[in-house]
């Protein structure tokens, strides 16, 4: 039962998924109030343009800001306000200032953070994630700065990529074979690291970074990397500590994220969901492997199923629906070149090329030409990626219909 005078339905994060959440209640017919507790001071707002448009200066800040329907008129936004705790028995939420206030029900959308390695010391240290993050750091970009870039998934390139076009020198230092080999596998990164390459960006895989030193980094193999700047892009963590301190946490798996159930439900509750970056949950399409998935696509996909669970719980009832089953989808821009992904190419055992040559370059450096990779469990497809122009992103896009297809185990399981 809720607490007396619960105001409703608490979403705790105020970014994409939090805005996203709040549209997707009322459509679902929530009439009630809804509270969105945030804690940046900024109203929801667009994260890609951070390490592209808006760090090159190409675009003002104001250009991020999401659009907020008119059935979220009447929705309390409170920023610049932390949830310390959550007691997801009595259904109250403690605030930074030590306020407790109540809620019906619940949505937990507190996304990541930009992870931190233990340095100190050497040249100033950045990462991007927020407004005043990629503010900071376009004020060090500009020709001749040297700057080393930690990390070779989506940010690193993304702000290596932008770096570079500013006029740096730019180094980028990971541990893996090939740039952003976890999210499209070792050639795929290959083809992606020759393309940067081609720019002038240098690449030193399969390294670490021992230690921070005036004018630069020593790596694990004691030579050293000379550096005006750091960007740390080494992965995030999601925003549980909330959910920690709270009574009763020692029942929830937060391990990695929130584990949630196959319709999104924390810990099985009706009354608690949870979306987007910061939500682990099973995808029937690969397997009973509950997974956090950090795409742009997932806020509003989570915040649709979510909220229909939700609101039905509140009114108990049944929701009626199939379990959650997105396609996750993601897009990169490097440079000229898009990197674009359908389904989950990380599910696959294997890795076939089903269009292009990946050393068939144009002139503009090596391998320049539109390529597109399948990635097979079996003999199903799980997920395609292209790397590119639009030819290239439209011919991913015609498998969507083949991997929209669910396996047999999963329209026999009694769970899926």
């Amino acid at each position: 039962m809720a607490p007396a005078g619960a105001a409703g339905i608490a979403v705790v994060g105020a970014s994409l998924g939090g805005l996203r959440a709040a549209e997707q209640l009322r459509a679902a017919g929530w009439q009630g109030a809804i509270t969105v507790y945030g804690d940046e001071p900024h109203l929801p707002y667009n994260r890609p343009p951070l390490s592209k448009e808006v760090l090159a200066g190409e675009a003002p800040a104001a250009v991020t800001a999401l659009r907020r329907r008119p059935s979220t008129d009447d929705v309390e936004w409170r920023l610049g306000t932390p949830v310390e705790s959550a007691d997801l028995a009595a259904r109250t939420l403690t605030l930074a200032d030590g306020s407790v206030h109540g809620y019906e029900g619940l949505v937990a959308a507190t996304g990541v953070r930009p992870r931190r390695l233990p340095l100190t010391g050497g040249p100033p240290r950045h990462v991007v994630r927020t407004l005043e993050d990629s503010a900071a750091l376009r004020t060090e970009l500009a020709d001749g700065v040297r700057v080393l870039v930690i990390g070779s998934g989506f940010i690193g390139c993304e702000v290596a990529a932008t770096a570079r076009k500013a006029g740096c020198e730019v180094t980028v230092v990971a541990p893996e074979a090939e740039p952003m080999m976890l999210a499209v596998g070792a050639e795929p990164g290959r083809v992606l690291r020759r393309r940067h390459e081609a720019r002038g960006v240098r690449f030193r895989m399969g390294r670490l970074v021992a230690g921070l030193v005036a004018g630069g980094a020593v790596l694990d193999d004691g030579s050293e990397c000379a550096a005006d700047v750091v960007i740390e892009a080494v992965g995030s963590l999601p925003n549980v500590e909330w959910l920690r301190a709270g009574p009763g946490a020692g029942a929830l798996d937060l391990t990695d994220g929130v584990l949630c159930d196959a319709h999104l439900r924390i810990g099985g509750l009706a009354h608690a969901v949870a979306v987007g970056d910061v939500a682990r949950f099973p995808n029937p399409r690969y397997g009973r492997l509950a997974r956090r998935v950090e795409h742009w696509s997932m806020p509003s996909d989570c915040a649709r199923h979510g909220a229909r669970v939700l609101v039905a719980g509140l009114g108990g009832r049944e929701h009626g629906l199939a379990p959650f089953a997105p396609l996750p989808s993601f897009w990169s821009d490097q440079f000229d070149v898009r990197v674009q992904s359908f389904g989950l190419p990380g599910a696959g055992d294997e890795v076939r090329l089903l269009a292009g040559e990946p050393g068939a370059g144009d002139g503009r450096g090596a391998g320049e030409g539109d390529v597109v990779y399948g990635y097979y469990r079996g003999e199903r497809m799980v997920g395609v990626v292209s790397l590119g122009g639009s030819r290239a992103a439209a011919l991913a896009a015609r498998y969507r219909g083949e991997l929209m297809e669910l396996p047999d185990e999963a329209r026999k399981s009694p769970v899926f």
